[in-house]
């Protein structure tokens, strides 16, 4: 595995590279949409992003446990916990190794039939640029 970890500056680069907004506004915008994703899972609502998977907020109830140093039996308390699930799409495409590499752009395969993209389709589909063309910059 890699070690490195993707952070939410180089999202905003992301966003800036391929939606053409300023790097302010792609950072602004990157900062709103993780606030958003937050805000439902506080409200115990579930997140889907299509192509990529459903995040969910889920009740654990108590349990017991064990110390696994002593054998104690030790009270676990109830607690939320997040729960990812990766869609279909996102499986298939880590598991091809799809993406980028080393910096360069690697083309994405034809989704799964019936995944509901088009063939070729980013998994966040086409934004438009600043100057409305709809492509990147």
């Amino acid at each position: 595995m890699a070690g490195h970890t993707v952070t939410r500056a180089q999202l905003g680069e992301a966003v800036y590279q391929e939606v053409g907004l300023s790097r302010n506004e792609s950072g602004e915008l990157v900062e709103a949409v993780l606030q958003e994703i937050s805000d439902a899972l506080i409200r115990g609502e579930p997140v889907k992003i299509s192509s990529f998977g459903s995040f969910t907020v889920r009740q654990k109830g108590q349990r017991v446990g064990r110390n696994p140093k002593t054998g104690e039996e030790v009270p676990i308390l109830p607690r939320k916990v997040l729960v990812f699930r990766a869609s279909h799409v996102l499986k298939s495409r880590v598991d091809a190794g799809e993406g980028e590499a080393a910096g360069e752009d690697v083309p994405a395969a034809d989704p799964a039939p019936g995944a509901g993209a088009l063939p070729g389709a980013t998994p966040f589909g086409s934004f438009p640029n600043r100057d409305g063309d709809g492509g990147h910059s």
